[in-house]
């Protein structure tokens, strides 16, 4: 078997596509956001990514058949707009090697369907929670920061340190030094703690706004609804065994 095997279902023609790269990661903001994207624009799946650089293992659905793990992308064709495909998956590759090929191996192969704006989602962690999340940004392009500012982006000085590591980044910094495409990373505020709607709602009003197209939000803003009851919840129970602590103390 190759490392990296993509089976392709459709050839349809695009044009000046736009690719959203949405795999897991922190707080899995892009995942959710892509996902949702996937959904609610009904897109039709373009091909199939299975590699060794992926996990070795099989997912087992609530009847019991199994899936092998992969990365997915789809499509979807608009008129008066670019073209978009957006990519999926279960896993990001799990070794710097498999980070590297993959990302290549897809963009080669999507350069044929006139790939000419490459934007990554994920998940700035901040390890807090937060009230009303930013939805940061980093370009290939500073032509590209004044737009991305209009539609709601930040862009603080030394925010996010250390850079972007995985398939956000990679994916990125690849189609920009190897195939001169350009782009930007979209990292929505969380705490990192767990899968947060909240964070992805928030990048998801960005790209839509980036795209100039319309998307329901009712389904996942109730999601965030949910979670801010939850994590409300949860605070308020680390407070209550706090302030028991506290009480305690006083006898001695």
């Amino acid at each position: 078997m190759e490392k990296i095997l993509i089976k392709q279902y459709k050839k349809p023609k695009l044009n000046k596509t736009v690719l959203i790269g949405g795999l897991p990661g922190i707080g899995n903001v892009g995942k959710i956001a892509a996902d949702y994207l996937i959904e609610k624009l009904k897109m039709q799946k373009l091909a199939e990514v299975f590699s060794q650089y992926l996990p070795p293992q099989v997912f087992i659905s609530e009847e019991g058949v199994t899936y092998l793990v992969r990365n997915s992308v789809y499509y979807k064709k608009f008129q008066g707009r670019p073209d978009l495909l957006i990519l999926v998956g279960d896993f990001q590759g799990t070794t710097q090697e498999g980070q590297y090929e993959m990302s290549y191996s897809l963009l080669e192969m999507l350069r044929e369907f006139d790939l000419a704006r490459v934007y990554t989602l994920g998940g700035y962690s901040t390890g807090r929670m937060v009230e009303t999340p930013r939805v940061l940004g980093a370009v290939t392009d500073p032509g590209m920061i004044d737009d991305l500012r209009g539609s709601g982006v930040v862009f603080p000085k030394g925010e996010p340190g250390g850079g972007i590591v995985g398939s956000a980044g990679i994916l990125l910094g690849l189609a920009k030094e190897l195939f001169d495409i350009d782009g930007a990373c979209l990292m929505g505020e969380t705490s990192g703690y767990f899968a947060d709607p909240r964070g992805a709602m928030e990048v998801l009003k960005v790209i839509i706004s980036i795209l100039g197209f319309k998307v329901d939000l009712r389904d996942i803003e109730e999601r965030s609804k949910q979670m801010e009851q939850l994590t409300g919840k949860v605070q308020e129970d680390i407070q209550n065994k706090a302030q028991k602590k506290e009480d305690l103390g006083y006898f001695g």
